[in-house]
């Protein structure tokens, strides 16, 4: 294997920090990493926020879903979807003019931008990852920073059309930590050739056969099989159905509805 290959391959989500702090030095490389991402038309329609503030990250462990380990990295970082900069320079520009004079109606950020600017995010997101690796330093995706928009609206002092996409702590590994790397669906489930291919019931029972021998026995739920007990973990909850709901309100805001 090759040394970066090597590196994904061994990654893990680390939830456990020494108590060490991550240089400025290390901190610049993992950004610039991360702006060294693939970027729609390089146009780089997101932003990054480096969260170090004690207090903040004590507030952003209670509103990701109660996750005390946030508090306890040494830096977080915020991936936003930011189309706010592009159209506060189109704005300088007089674009809106200029689709006056050539006939032309000037267009607010829809869904598509909406959805390239979130893409833009997490490339950015995982070169942050990858470039932490190869300095030593662990991390973990917070995808509940969706949750609660309103609050982390105000917090993180957040335009409408700029809204999370993705967290990640950071911090050094610790001594005793214990490299358990979780294992992924084979790749005959995920991958296809040229169009795609439904799974049929058996490579579906198949695909999930260790999780059900593994975590079904043991879980507290009542769940009868995997599917039962990965929906009631994960989709019949309270965190999802406030993610659901800021996600709504965090469209309204992109469209500009919420002010209608």
């Amino acid at each position: 294997m090759n040394e970066v290959f090597n590196l994904i391959n061994n990654r893990f989500s680390l939830r456990r920090y020494a108590e060490q702090p991550i240089t400025e030095e290390d901190l610049n490389l993992i950004l610039e990493g991360a702006m060294r991402a693939p970027t729609a038309g390089n146009m780089m329609n997101y932003s990054i926020l480096v969260v170090k503030d004690e207090e903040k990250k004590k507030k952003l462990s209670v509103t990701c879903d109660n996750q005390p380990f946030i508090a306890k990295a040494p830096i977080v970082l915020i991936f936003l979807a930011d189309m706010e900069r592009l159209y506060n320079y189109f704005q300088l520009c007089e674009v809106d003019k200029f689709c006056q004079q050539n006939g032309e109606q000037f267009k607010e950020p829809g869904l598509a931008n909406l959805f390239l600017a979130s893409s833009d995010a997490l490339i950015a997101a995982q070169n942050a990852v990858i470039t932490a690796e190869s300095l030593g330093i662990g991390s973990c995706y917070i995808g509940d920073i969706v949750e609660n928009y309103e609050t982390h609206k105000e917090m993180l002092n957040l335009p409408d059309r700029v809204f999370p996409i993705a967290m990640l702590t950071l911090g050094h590994f610790p001594e005793d930590i214990k490299r358990i790397r979780r294992p992924r669906f084979n790749k005959q489930f995920i991958v296809f050739d040229e169009e795609y291919r439904e799974l049929s019931s058996e490579e579906l029972k198949e695909m999930y056969q260790d999780l059900e021998e593994k975590q079904v026995p043991k879980n507290s739920y009542g769940a009868n099989n995997y599917g039962q007990l990965l929906y009631k973990r994960k989709f019949g909850t309270e965190f999802f159905e406030e993610m659901e709901r800021s996600v709504q309100l965090i469209l309204k805001h992109w469209k500009g509805e919420a002010l209608r």
